[in-house]
């Protein structure tokens, strides 16, 4: 492991390492004569030629094409010669071949490799050796010379599977992360969403007390000491909310709620605190009531009371009129009031319009408002059971 990282490291060196060791070996088989042979004339030239093929292997990497060519055309010119084409002088053809298997597509690879293995097997067999041993002149060089081919291929396709897993792990990861980040800013508009429905709801009420126990401070003090108390109890729940809701983000890790997730099971208490900051609300109920999912029955209950909040600042009589109508796999929920002269509730409610159309859409809902006529009016509807996921 620690020589393959080294020669990765020193791409030259290993090549020039590799140059050397094959020309020993060349030189080595220029020497080599077969059984009752005799040894070819100036062998110098076989010596040449194994060195210059050699030394094309320097620029194998870069130019695999041309590489081959030229360790090709030495070994043909050796076989002319009339030298025996052992692997040691086919070998600088090898490796050739290999990095061309291992750096083209395989076409290119087969082509030039099955080129070269027909001019190589030609030069081996020559015209002064047709006798028994033609076949074995064939068979060998065909052998050493699609060796490399096979093993490059090999590498090539090996190497290109591991770029793909690397690549669908990289993909993976960006992916995990660009899915923490989306459910961290999910979190944040969630996050945002409660407290904007729970701050306002309870201060905007709040207002309304403290405004109407000043009012009736001098005509009616015993009104105004129950007024005075419920501010204190919306003040109080004000704090609770916030201090639950801080408390959560907190943590580390996933807290259990410390109470009941709110729902319309508590809406009579939410119109309770409603008519104690000077809003008498008319509730009417249409259909059967059935049960929600807890994640529509959440949303029903902040919408009402986004509504609502809106209504205590803006409603010109202190009424609202809040309507729950059950029909098939829906519950319709409408909110109405009318508005003073010179301020509506839309150019007031700030982000409560849209966190309650988030709200809605979030489940599978819509919402719609209309202010209009002196009136002002907010319909959402909103499903029966919870939404599939995809």
């Amino acid at each position: 492991m620690v020589s393959l990282e080294y020669a990765e490291r020193h791409p030259r060196l290993t090549d020039g390492v590799i140059a050397v060791a094959l020309l020993a070996g060349a030189v080595l088989g220029a020497h080599l004569v077969g059984p009752g042979e005799g040894r070819a004339e100036h062998v110098w030239v076989a010596d040449v030629l194994a060195g210059l093929a050699c030394l094309a292997l320097l620029r194998a990497r870069e130019h695999p094409r041309a590489t081959v060519v030229v360790t090709a055309a030495c070994a043909v010119v050796l076989g002319g010669l009339g030298y025996l084409l052992t692997p040691l002088l086919l070998a600088p053809v090898m490796v050739a071949l290999y990095w061309l298997a291992a750096s083209t597509s395989s076409r290119t690879a087969w082509t030039y490799g099955g080129v070269t293995t027909a001019l190589v097997v030609c030069a081996a067999v020559g015209v002064d050796h047709l006798d028994g041993t033609v076949l074995l002149r064939v068979i060998g060089p065909a052998l050493w010379l699609l060796l490399p081919l096979s093993m490059g291929s090999r590498s090539r396709l090996r190497r290109a599977y591991l770029d793909a897993v690397h690549a669908r792990a990289e993909h993976a990861e960006r992916t995990r992360e660009e899915e923490a980040r989306l459910r961290v800013t999910e979190e944040r508009m969630r996050i945002a969403r409660d407290l904007h429905d729970v701050v306002a709801h309870h201060m905007a009420v709040a207002n309304a007390q403290a405004g109407t126990a000043a009012h009736l401070l001098d005509g009616d003090p015993a009104l105004t000491r129950k007024l005075l108390a419920d501010l204190q109890v919306t003040t109080s729940s004000v704090m609770l909310d916030l201090r639950h809701t801080v408390g959560v983000l907190r943590q580390a890790g996933d807290a259990d709620p410390l109470e009941p997730t709110p729902g319309l099971a508590r809406l009579p208490e939410l119109l309770e605190v409603c008519g104690s900051a000077g809003l008498a609300v008319d509730l009417s109920v249409e259909g059967e009531p059935r049960p929600l999912p807890p994640g529509a029955d959440l949303t029903a209950y902040r919408i009402i009371q986004e509504a609502l909040t809106n209504a205590t600042k803006y409603a010109a009589p202190a009424t609202a009129c809040v309507r729950l109508r059950y029909t098939g796999g829906t519950l319709t929920i409408t909110v109405a009031n009318a508005t003073r002269t010179g301020g509506t509730a839309a150019d007031g409610a700030g982000f409560g319009i849209v966190g309650m159309r988030e709200r809605a859409h979030a489940i599978g809902g819509d919402l719609r408002v209309s202010d209009g006529g002196g009136g002002f009016e907010v319909v959402t509807t909103l499903p029966l059971r919870a939404r599939e996921a995809p």
